[in-house]
């Protein structure tokens, strides 16, 4: 029997949830995939993020304490492993983002179709590395311009002043020029190192190999004037080449001190400086600093305790940041000072890098670095108005993020095999503790039955990358707010291991469930085995033909009908009893006008109780609205304030009203009969600060099953209760210190007796443990599923770091 936890929720209006507690559980089978490449857009303002299961997630950078958000996710080839990502300017939407892989193949990711194309077929042999360079003039300015992201344009390229800056000599003469689209150099496993031409129709467009070298090239990059490569090998040599002949200038022998090179010496990274210094960092746990003209060595340091996989450099390229696989950051900072001279007594400038500072956020690996920007002010709020806290001995991580994250201010990104992404503030790395991007990397997608046809039983619904199951939900013997609830595994059903499940929904009845991989989707029925030898047996049922594979499904309320979002960006209603399809919506801005379909792919549905209502979302927040029983496009709610869509549903009270939050931490009520904001949107001003500070990103909202006017929202590290009843309170001094908040010894969801006058609209409870799923069971109780993260590290197949531990 598998463990869950049910939280009761007094709703009579005199009480309201005040603390709460999270006690052990063993629930969920959550395993998030590894994270093996990251990589910047070339305006600065996106991080894609490419994992071990071959799913890319595109997360944008944000300010504040509102956090980041994964603007969407595209689910690629399991078994094509991602070696490295590049971006580079063009196509229809200002950029393009590339992966190798280690079948020597090279693949394209289609942002706006959520699709993944390959663009080089497998040139024979793996692919250990891409660097992209772009064409020179104002040609990358002009698409930076001409970005279609709405998020704004940073120069990220902009840098401080530094003596770091200072022109350099060039390792040697060369000839020819940069042509007219991006190059791209690819380290290959065979010692070669190929030079392809991107084109506008994204072909890569051969131009020639360097000479061949011993071992296999690991890790490439460009000189900044786009004149030279450097490519690192696993022979421990660092070789210079001309770009344009392709003769090596020079090449270098790494590997001095650290743990020694045995018979490999691996140069995983090489990070070219505007400086003219080169960094390389190899599997010795050493990070070399060398000057790039002559070849010669500047410094080395060996902190590191294992291989240093990844660098990165600060935008003013005075500070240089190393991870590998002891799950350190650490700072190196650029450095002068006067030193005296023999000449005549005079004094000259000194440059050394030196070591500043580490940071050990991770558990394992790091595998990847990157430095974004944020893209947005922190919710517009000025310095003089920012809400006083107390005074306390002990800092409180959640809060720090705010403190450092602005407009225009770097930030480092590390990941690797804990499957997290963590932020650190590059120029006060040593101030403030790394920032929790995802405290719930790939959150296993889960649905909840409330009243099967299977005597009004509570069931489950939870979805994995190669399986789908169903379990029977117990609260029977529940009897105490926050017990143990069980869960009993009904049914689980497997796809193919070439595939993955994309998305899945179950039937308000329970009796109906469904999923899509990447093939096509497919409609089960659950019910009672006949013979007595299996209690439970699932039942195949058919579906129309020519429905393609699905990025979101949903059942009707009454489960006559599924309604699919297809990958070609129209969305299917199929009778469920007749599989029949009864209607296809193509969803568009002009609402009366059949066309093609040409908006983004949709990823959430939501439909209304009563039948009338669907709500379509797509990845980049626009809102279509449909009537089912007319079969017309209603209206079009196009992305609110430039923010996506996290959460939504439609109101049990009322049938007309679409309750949505965003990823700005705003929520919206419509009435999407009339076609506008809903009363309460209409009169509320603004929402509350707590709220808007509200820990995490809303992932999820739900209504109790009543005519109750409340909700609550909920993200992977709290919760909040929302009346729409009560007047939405200012709060100019009072704000939800989350550190205070957490109950240390309780074992009960406490309840605390206030007035109606004096309850709290907007109380935010913070949680423990990284919450799965949260929905409500019964007008006064809430089922929750969270899982402690160390539970979710000791399931992982990659071994963590081994921190000694003094005395032991």
């Amino acid at each position: 029997m598998d463990k869950t936890k049910t939280i009761s929720v007094d709703r009579r209006p005199s009480e309201c949830v005040s603390s709460h507690s999270i006690d052990k559980i063993t629930s969920i089978d959550w395993r998030p995939s590894p994270v093996v490449a990251l990589a910047t857009s070339f305006d600065g303002l996106r991080v894609a993020a490419a994992r071990h299961d071959g799913s890319l997630e595109i997360w944008l950078v944000s300010p504040g304490s509102i956090g980041w958000h994964c603007q969407l996710t595209i689910h690629g080839n399991p078994n094509g492993k991602v070696t490295s990502l590049i971006w580079c300017p063009g196509g229809p939407h200002g950029s393009r983002l590339f992966s190798s892989h280690l079948d020597g193949s090279v693949t394209k990711w289609d942002l706006f179709h959520l699709n993944q194309e390959t663009v080089l077929d497998s040139v024979g042999v793996s692919i250990w590395q891409m660097a992209v360079t772009f064409p020179k003039g104002d040609k990358i300015n002009d698409e930076k311009k001409g970005d279609q992201m709405g998020n704004g344009f940073h120069d990220f390229d902009e840098h401080e002043s530094s003596e770091s800056d200072e022109d350099f000599d060039s390792p040697g003469p060369h000839e020819g020029s940069v042509g007219e689209n991006p190059r791209v150099a690819i380290g290959l496993d065979n010692g070669h190192v190929g030079i392809y031409d991107i084109s506008d129709t994204d072909e890569f467009i051969y131009e020639k190999s360097l000479p061949w070298v011993n071992g296999r090239v690991l890790s490439v990059t460009w000189s900044t004037d786009a004149n030279y490569i450097y490519s690192g090998s696993s022979d421990g040599l660092i070789r210079c080449w001309n770009a344009a002949l392709g003769n090596e200038i020079y090449r270098i022998t790494a590997g001095l001190g650290g743990l020694g090179s045995g018979h490999e010496l691996c140069i995983w990274s090489l990070l070219s400086l505007r400086s003219g210094t080169l960094v390389s960092a190899d599997s010795s746990g050493s990070v070399q600093f060398w000057d790039s003209q002559h070849g010669t060595l500047l410094q080395t340091h060996s902190l590191h305790k294992g291989h240093v996989n990844a660098l990165a450099a600060a935008p003013s390229h005075d500070r240089v940041f190393s991870a590998g696989s002891d799950g350190q950051v650490i700072l190196y900072k650029l450095s002068s000072s006067q030193s005296a001279s023999s000449d005549d007594n005079k004094s000259s400038l000194t440059k050394r890098w030196n070591y500043l500072h580490y940071v050990r956020a991770h558990t394992h690996d790091i595998r990847a670095l990157t430095v974004a920007v944020p893209i947005s002010h922190e919710a517009d709020i000025k310095a003089e108005n920012r809400f006083k806290r107390a005074r306390r001995g002990k800092k409180s991580a959640d809060f720090s993020y705010h403190k450092w994250a602005h407009l225009g201010v770097p930030m480092l990104i590390s990941a690797g095999d804990d499957t997290k992404l963590f932020a650190y503030p590059v120029k006060e790395f040593t101030k403030f503790y790394p920032h929790d991007i995802c405290p719930a990397p790939q959150r296993t997608p889960i649905q909840l039955v409330l009243n099967s046809v299977f005597n009004q039983s509570k069931m489950l619904l939870v979805q994995s990358s190669q399986w789908i199951d169903v379990h029977l939900l117990q609260l029977k013997n529940v009897c105490t707010p926050g017990d143990f609830a069980k869960t009993k595994i009904l049914r689980r059903v497997k796809t193919k291991a070439s595939r993955k499940i994309i998305c899945s929904t179950i039937s308000n009845s329970g009796a109906l469930f469904a999923y899509s991989d990447q093939e096509k989707p497919r409609l089960y029925e659950l019910e009672r085995g006949k013979d007595g030898k299996i209690p439970w047996d699932v039942r195949r049922r058919m579906l129309p033909q020519r429905l393609p594979f699905a990025h979101s499904m949903i059942f009707t309320h009454d489960s006559s009908c599924m309604i699919v979002a297809g990958h070609d960006r129209m969305i299917y209603v199929v009778d469920v009893e007749r599989s029949e399809l009864v209607h296809t919506f193509t969803p568009c801005r002009q609402l009366d006008v059949d066309s093609s379909p040409t908006e983004p792919p949709i990823t959430r549905l939501f439909t209304s109780s009563d039948g009338q209502w669907l709500a379509a979302v797509n990845c980049f927040g626009d809102i279509y609205v449909f009537n089912l029983e007319t079969r017309r496009n209603q209206w079009f709610i196009s992305r609110l304030d430039g923010a996506s869509v996290t959460a939504g549903g439609f109101s049990p009270r009322n049938n007309n009203v679409l309750i949505v939050t965003t990823s700005s931490n705003q929520m919206y009520v419509f009435d999407v009969e009339a076609k506008r904001l809903g009363e309460w949107s209409s009169q509320t001003s603004a929402l509350p600060r707590r709220y808007q500070e509200f820990p995490g990103e809303v992932i999820g909202l739900s209504f109790p099953p009543s005519t109750s006017s409340s909700v609550v929202v909920y993200s992977s590290r709290a919760m909040c209760l929302i009346d729409f009843g009560l007047p939405v309170e200012s709060d100019e001094s009072d704000m939800l210190n989350i550190q205070d908040s957490r109950a240390k010894n309780l074992q009960n969801f406490n309840l605390k007796k206030r007035t109606k006058h004096n309850r709290r609209n907007f109380e935010v409870v913070p949680l423990e443990n990284p919450v799965l799923f949260l929905a409500y069971t019964s007008k006064n109780s809430l089922f929750m599923i969270d899982k402690p993260w160390l539970q979710v590290v000791k399931s992982l197949e990659a071994t963590p770091v081994h921190r000694h531990i003094f005395g032991t």
